[in-house]
């Protein structure tokens, strides 16, 4: 992997997990690494305020895109993401509970 990549990654991962969190709970993030049938996987995982992935999942990569009204929300990071994630070869996926998390 390109460790900058890798930073930048988690960095906006970990971000979007304190930015999104659920108003009045304590932010709990786990990040995790796991190898399942030969392959490798990162993960983070948050309890914060989740996406309605039926409403918003087919532009959750896409530039501009926001799903929260958020001050600070430019709806390019996760786009950067998944290009970053690309060039290197993997895959992004998302699974979310609105008012429940994300990973």
């Amino acid at each position: 992997y390109i460790s900058e990549y890798l930073e930048s990654i988690l960095l906006n991962l970990i971000t979007n997990a304190i930015k999104y969190k659920f108003k009045g709970r304590k932010p709990v993030i786990y990040i995790q690494t796991y190898k399942e049938h030969g392959e490798n996987f990162l993960e983070v995982s948050d309890n914060g305020m989740g996406i309605d992935l039926d409403e918003h999942g087919d532009k959750m990569f896409g530039m501009y895109k926001t799903f929260h009204r958020h001050p600070e929300a430019n709806g390019i990071g996760l786009f950067i993401t998944k290009n970053q994630v690309e060039a290197m070869g993997g895959s992004i996926s998302v699974t979310s509970t609105v008012n429940i998390g994300t990973t």
